[in-house]
């Protein structure tokens, strides 16, 4: 709070002289009062050569801030606030003063083009609208912002001397819908990929994040570039990891954070699609089998791409019992010759897996009843990562196979009953 006079010193008087020279200026700041001060304030001066003439016992110019001693000046300044925007929406600017003094508020835009004064257009924009103008308040809106219409507003009064109040007005650029690159074709179980994402136009700078599904990725920190306007910015990321099978349909997400937003979800993902070795597992129907029923033992493959072949066999049997793009093995009329341990190979482009079950068919006992065929499961553990067999062409080329792949013949299995 303080306020500035200017007046003359100096220079011989006359009571017949009706000027008089002025070699000096007075500036006289005033600051506010001590604790040795009987007057609410007190006086500093500062000389500086002047040298013109101007009539006695008259200020040569006064410019008031404010004064805390003036409470009239007060009750005549306006005031306003800053305002923030999102481009494309509206900002209200609102001016009010207490004591109008007969005067009416204007307001005028970073240009110091006159947009109203009261209740009178002045700028020929319809964007520009009228709010509200009484003595002491003069509002008006401004539709569909763009960022040229950020900057300083000016709210004025024109009492003696003219009081101005100043709006900054802050314009948000909205960032666009981001752009994730980097993604070209199927990826193979445990490679490595790096995704990269892009966002245009906001202002200030957004924050990319990245995810995968509801895991957060530990991306790269985000690029900062200025955009050819000069206003908005451009903004980018890149993220690398290691993809499983578990990955296979994720969906990668990239999002992009700003205060424009308000909190609404702006984001694109990529969803991937990861290869992987197959896994099978033999499920008998029905589950409890008897003597002389008929049973189908299914061959269960999954992977991607899903097993195309399925190679049946049973231990102890030469050649194979059957190669087919089906994966059921039928018995038509269940008896103890079918007993043993059966195994079936699933067969993708990606690999081979082996599960095994094993079948025991009870006769009757001595009282007549017919008994239950007992059977047992066993399938691998883990899946075997067998490299892919040379297709047979005759049931007996696969089972040449079977016999040379040590790494199906080798692998562990367990057992269990159902």
């Amino acid at each position: 709070m303080r306020s500035q006079v200017l007046f003359r010193i100096g220079g011989s008087t006359s009571p017949h002289q009706g000027k008089e020279k002025i070699n000096k200026r007075h500036t006289a700041r005033c600051s506010p009062a001590s604790k040795n001060t009987t007057n609410q304030s007190y006086w500093q001066e500062q000389d500086l050569e002047l040298g013109t003439l101007a009539p006695l016992g008259e200020a040569i110019s006064s410019t008031v801030w404010s004064s805390p001693d003036m409470l009239a000046s007060q009750d005549s300044q306006p005031w306003t606030s800053d305002e923030t925007v999102v481009a494309g929406g509206t900002v209200v600017l609102k001016c009010q003063v207490k004591d109008h003094e007969d005067s009416s508020l204007q307001w005028s835009n970073p240009a110091q083009q006159t947009l109203y004064f009261g209740e009178k257009r002045a700028l020929r924009d319809n964007r520009i609208q009228l709010v509200r103008s009484t003595p002491h308040e003069l509002s008006i809106s401004i539709s569909n912002v763009a960022l040229a219409d950020e900057g300083e507003y000016t709210c004025s009064i024109f009492t003696m001397p003219v009081r101005t109040a100043k709006s900054l007005v802050t314009v948000l650029g909205i960032p666009q819908k981001p752009i994730i690159t980097g993604y070209k074709s199927s990826l193979r179980e445990k490679e490595t990929t790096t995704l990269s994402c892009q966002s245009s136009g906001s202002k200030p700078a957004a924050q990319l994040t990245w995810r995968k599904g509801d895991q957060e990725l530990h991306g790269e920190p985000t690029r900062v570039q200025e955009d050819p306007n000069g206003k908005t910015f451009t903004v980018s990321s890149s993220v690398t990891f290691q993809v499983s099978r578990e990955d296979d349909g994720a969906d990668i997400v990239c999002s992009v954070n700003h205060e424009s937003l308000k909190g609404a979800d702006r984001s694109t993902s990529q969803r991937i699609e990861v290869l992987y070795t197959p896994t099978a597992k033999i499920r008998p129907d029905p589950p409890h089998p008897r003597e002389g029923q008929k049973l189908l033992l299914h061959c269960e493959g999954r992977g991607n791409p899903v097993p195309q072949q399925y190679l049946w066999e049973k231990e102890g049997s030469v050649p194979p019992l059957k190669m087919t793009q089906e994966s059921a093995l039928i018995f038509p009329f269940l008896n103890k010759s079918d007993s043993g341990t059966y195994g079936c190979t699933a067969t993708s482009n990606m690999g081979s897996y082996k599960a095994y079950y094993t079948l025991n068919v009870n006769g009757v006992d001595r009282q007549g009843t017919k008994k239950l065929a007992q059977s047992s499961l066993r399938r691998h553990k883990t899946p075997a990562r067998c490299p892919r067999p040379p297709a047979p062409t005759t049931p007996s080329s696969a089972g040449s196979w079977r016999s040379s792949s040590s790494c199906c013949s080798s692998c562990s299995s367990s057992s269990a009953t159902t």
